[in-house]
């Protein structure tokens, strides 16, 4: 594991006070601080959040596999966009301790922050429910945390990672879009487009994910709501100066249904989303 972004210290609380519309907006452009972590532990509770849709067989395989993790994980939450091959029937009759929810709009985002805002535990673990990602490194990913990184970023380029998977196209894509973000939020990320992470759960408010009560707009998805999400998170945790440690990571090759990548509008979205959160951390830091 490879630390990639060093900590910044935690700055105290101030207290509440009525603020003019010219300081709200001056607020607004402002980044949260991090909060201080009394209550993190060396045994958190996971909360392991997979978003779905037309999963079912892949969730055959997976919950149990998820389930058998040792130690044991506090939660499995899995989100569902509207499926029609039973998703959240098969979830619940593979893993009857599975809790399932439905997400507000469309797009894997806003399945993420559905599935963020109903973690309980005190780790966030994002998982695909494709079969690409390994149950059994879930421990590694905690282990970063507790050892004292805010992120656990997984990666299939450090040492003892791999992928089955990855094409010689795609990976080339990502090498260049690593470039662009370690230029633009000073990391060393070298897996940048990889959806396996985890995380604290007390960073949450951090990320500013849009609310998930939040209507839909008549035209497009709200910021953040799309595949972009994953894109947005290590822009956000990196320009909160959060510590981020790398964790070697397997790829496998989905199990059962199609991939929804694209690789060139894909790769396009990626390297605009690290443009626009660019924009969005020197506004914020003027």
């Amino acid at each position: 594991m490879s630390a990639v972004l060093p900590a910044r210290p935690a700055v105290p609380a101030v207290s509440a006070h009525f603020a003019s519309p010219q300081e709200s907006a001056r607020r607004a452009l402002r980044r949260p601080s991090p909060r201080q972590h009394p209550s993190r532990t060396p045994y958190p509770a996971v909360s392991v959040v997979v978003p779905t849709r037309n999963e079912a067989k892949n969730l055959e395989v997976m919950l149990p596999a998820i389930a058998a993790v040792r130690p044991a994980v506090h939660e499995i939450i899995v989100v569902d966009g509207n499926s029609t091959d039973g998703t959240l029937d098969v979830a619940r009759r593979v893993l009857p301790s599975v809790r399932t929810i439905t997400q507000t709009r469309t797009g894997k985002g806003n399945a993420m922050a559905c599935g963020f805002a109903a973690v309980t535990g005190d780790v966030v673990v994002m998982f695909d429910a494709d079969g690409s990602a390994d149950p059994a490194e879930i421990p590694r990913f905690v282990e970063a945390l507790v050892a004292g990184a805010d992120f656990a970023k997984g990666s299939r380029f450090a040492r003892g990672g791999g992928s089955d998977d990855i094409t010689l196209l795609r990976k080339t894509g990502n090498h260049g879009l690593n470039g662009v973000a370690n230029a633009l939020f000073g990391t060393s990320y070298t897996d940048l487009c990889y959806g396996y992470n985890a995380f604290w759960a007390d960073v949450l408010p951090l990320l500013e994910l849009p609310p998930v009560d939040a209507p839909a707009p008549a035209d497009g998805m709200l910021w953040g709501d799309g595949f972009e999400i994953e894109t947005v998170l290590n822009c956000r945790i990196a320009a909160a100066r959060l510590k981020i440690t790398e964790v070697p990571s397997m790829e496998r090759q989905r199990m059962f249904g199609e991939t929804n990548l694209r690789t060139f509008v894909d790769g396009t979205r990626v390297l605009r989303t690290l443009l626009a959160e660019h924009r969005r951390k020197s506004d914020r830091s003027r």
